[in-house]
Order: C-alpha cells, then structure tokens, then sequence
C-alpha cells in the first residue's frame, strides 16, 4: 500500500518545475516550427498566383486570377489547420509519452536499486513499512479460541500504543529481506567466507542508514558451514573457501533503535541435502504455528521435535534420522539485547515458563546428521558485552580503551574481531582477553557437532502482539 500512495504523491509534482518548462519549451519549438511551414507554402502560392495573373493578362483576366488566388488561399488555410489539429495530437501524445517516461524515472528513485543500496527509510518516506505474517494466536488448551483478540478494542489500543516498537522491527525486517534477497543471488563456490561476510554485510549497512547504535548491524553475520552449527565468522585471514557439497548457515541481525531482527536460513548447492533443509524449515515454521500469549516454552520445544525426527534423509547412499540439536534454543529478544532472559527449547523438557504479551522471540531450529549436540570448537570470533556487568575496574590501559570503542560502537550488542580491525583497531587481541577474564566480554567460540556430519537452521522473529502474532521477518523466500 505504501508503494501506491507514494505513486500518486509523485504525480502532481510532474506538472510543477523543471518539467513544466520543459513541456513550455517543447510547444514553443512546435509552434515556431508550424509558422515557418505556413510562410512557406504562402510565399509558394503567391508566386504561383502572380504567374497566372501576368499569363492572363489585365482586366476581366486580373478578375478571375484574384477570384481564384482567394479560392486557392481559402481551400490552403483549411489544410493547414487540417495539419496543425493532427500535429498537436502527435504533440499531444508524445508530450503524454514523456511524462510516461519521466514519470517511470521518479518512480525509479523511490524504488529499489540492483544492487540494493536505496536505505528502507527512503523507500518508505511515510514510515508504513510492510508488515510480516499475521497469524491469529493458537486456540488455548480447554480449546477456547483467540480469535477474540483481534476485535477486542482494548487489544486494539494497546496495539497502537506500542507502533512505533512495531514499526522499528519491521524497518529492520525489511532490510533483512532486502539483502539476504540479494545474498542469494550471487552467492555461489568458490567464493572466501570473508568475501561473503563482507559483502553482505556493507549491503546490510546501506539498506539500514547505519547510524551508530541507533540503526546498524545486530550481531556478525554467521556462515557456519557443515558439522559447525552456529556462531562461526571468519577472522582477518581465515581462507575457507564455500564448496558445492557444503551446507552453510547464513545467520545475520540488524536493528533499529535496539529492535533486533534474528533470522537465518541454509544455502546448499547439492539437492542431496533438500530434504535435511525441508526437515528444519518445517520444525520452525511448526514451532511458530503453536508459539503464543500464555504458551509453555517447553510445549513448543516438544511440537518442534516431534516434526524434526518425523524426517529422514539419505546422503551419500547412507540414512540419517534428522535429531534436533538439543543443546541450541531460540530465546527471547530484548532492546539491545539479543538474549533477554527466556530460552525456547527445540526438543521436550525444558522450562514450563510461558510466553506473554509484547514479548519478541526468535524461534530457531538446528537439525543435524550427528549427535545431535554441539561443543565449543574453533577459534572464537563472536564476542559480545555482558549486559548486567556493573563497574568492574580495569587496570590495563590498552583494556580500558578497547571497552570504550567497544561500547561507543557496539553497547551490549554482539561484535567480532573483523569489525574491530574495520575501526582500526589492531594488537587488541590481549586486551580482548583481559576483558574475558574480568567478565565484561563474553566470547561465544563456534559450536559444533561430531566431524563429518551435516546441521541445518532456520530462524525467524515473532512478536507477540496484542492482537495477533506476526511473524516479522516472514518473506517469499521462507
């Protein structure tokens, strides 16, 4: 809707300015144009007039001659109006053909560029940006429908109460889709996991206005490839290379004003691993369908398993039974917080805590090949400021100015060391250290399963709106 009405904004400003000088211009060039035919054929048929008159004679000759050129004038005046009526239809329609065009051209400006690189806010002057999957809240376990909250006018109050909140994700969201649109169009093996961390990631800063800790990147862009489940980016240096066997997990945030979006998805290039990837869309999409207002977190934790192990996939004449990886959970979401407290489970157990109203979640599944479980392995990239850490004195210069370029620029979301070198940083390494010794920085070191085995995720961020659960980051690509 946005689109339409920005569409009939731009119109009325066609008629004003430049291109109304240039539609004066045009006519004037016309109408001098006509002016000079009109002489011409004047000048023409005057001279033919005088050669009959002096052929004919004077008196009754010189008569019949006037009688005649005033015919002649007569019958040429009506042809050339004739004329001039079908040359301002031509006019008429190529003057409407330019506004066509110049109209397409303004259009063009409000509309996305290939490469993206036109900011969401631009896209959508007027603020309305498009909303995700709205689904009504499932029915409660007595079976009582939810369906009331959707008409119920206090609901409605309170909905629009927090926009601006709603609004800011589905900025964020939007960007989200934009890029990783984009990310799989070029994607491909053979390309260094840096070069497409990087990539993406300037793509992701222009679609967001990066803007300090008011719009940005949420966390590093993950690419966790095969056995390694989450929380690997490449450091400076790294030269892993994407092959066409490997299954990669592209898992990105932004943000704006603190409202982070979480969502990943898996890009293979073999169709051997299609349905271990159909396995894991459909356990997400299953823990988002029982997600809602007063829903035990270990309910949706038991629903998302029982869809997960109900799949089998054979790779390389071998069947697997595709295990949830019990040790990995979706989470709740906070303001400049990407785990704010609630974990929700992708296997049964777990807490009994239940999800309530206004609250923003990330429901994510891993399913794996292997055991099923992850460990630390690698080395550690992904670090991040702890968010309850009181004063703590430092006594390590370097230390001390590390904290402060880390919360100038990053505040208590995740960051890497890539994005420490991109400020100039360097020969911070100890200093990072000390700060994981003290308990102000916590690092998060990739998390992997057994060797030799394949693990898939997909993730998305709901809220928990007061009258309907919207799948925020929801796009036509899963």
């Amino acid at each position: 809707m946005a689109e339409l009405q920005l569409q009939h904004e731009v119109e009325p400003q066609l008629l004003n300015g430049d291109d109304l000088n240039e539609e004066k211009e045009d006519a004037d060039a016309a109408e001098s144009v006509k002016k000079k035919r009109r002489k011409k054929k004047r000048n023409k048929t005057a001279a033919a007039a005088a050669g009959t008159n002096e052929a004919e004679g004077d008196g009754e000759a010189g008569g019949v001659g006037d009688v005649t050129k005033q015919l002649e004038q007569q019958t040429l005046e009506d042809k050339e109006r004739e004329e001039d009526g079908e040359e301002d239809g031509d006019e008429g329609e190529n003057s409407a053909g330019k506004k066509k065009k110049k109209k397409k051209k303004k259009k063009g400006l409000k509309g996305q560029t290939d490469p993206p690189s036109v900011p969401i806010c631009e896209l959508y002057p007027s603020g309305d940006f498009p909303k995700g999957e709205e689904c009504e809240y499932p029915p409660s376990k007595d079976g009582r429908s939810a369906a009331w909250r959707t008409t119920s006018e206090e609901k409605r109050a309170l909905d629009r109460a927090n926009e601006e909140m709603w609004s800011d994700f589905r900025q964020a969201a939007e960007a989200h889709r934009q890029v990783r649109s984009y990310v799989r169009s070029w994607i491909k093996p053979g390309m260094t996991m840096i070069d497409i961390c990087e990539k993406l990631e300037d793509c992701s800063r222009r679609l967001i206005k990066e803007n300090g800790l008011k719009a940005g990147l949420a966390f590093p862009t993950g690419c966790s490839i095969n056995h390694c489940a989450a929380h690997y980016t490449p450091n400076a240096g790294d030269p892993t290379v994407l092959r066409y066997d490997d299954v990669c997990k592209i898992d990105f945030g932004t943000h704006i004003n603190g409202r982070i979006i979480d969502c990943a998805f898996t890009v293979t290039f073999n169709p051997k691993f299609d349905r271990l990837l159909e396995a894991v869309r459909d356990a997400t999409n299953t823990g988002i369908k029982f997600a809602g207002i007063d829903v035990r977190l270990c309910d949706v934790g038991e629903t998302i398993q029982e869809v997960m192990e109900s799949y089998e996939v054979e790779i390389d004449g071998k069947t697997y039974q595709v295990k949830p990886i019990r040790n990995l959970n979706g989470h709740s979401i906070g303001p400049y917080r990407i785990h704010s407290g609630k974990t929700v489970p992708i296997v049964k157990g777990g807490e009994a805590t239940r999800m309530e109203e206004g609250e923003a979640y990330a429901i994510e599944t891993f399913g794996s090949t292997g055991r099923g479980a992850v460990h630390d392995d690698m080395e550690c990239s992904h670090y991040m400021k702890n968010f309850n850490v009181g004063h703590v004195p430092i006594r390590l210069p370097r230390a001390k100015h590390l904290l402060n370029v880390i919360n100038e620029n990053f505040g208590t979301l995740a960051f890497c060391r890539r994005w420490l070198d991109r400020l100039g940083e360097s020969k911070y390494l100890m200093a990072l250290k000390n700060l994981c010794d003290l308990g102000i920085i916590d690092p998060y070191p990739p998390l992997c399963d057994i060797k030799g085995s394949y693990t898939a995720q997909y993730e998305h961020t709901i809220l928990l709106r007061p009258t309907y659960k919207e799948v925020v980051s929801r796009g036509d690509d899963y």
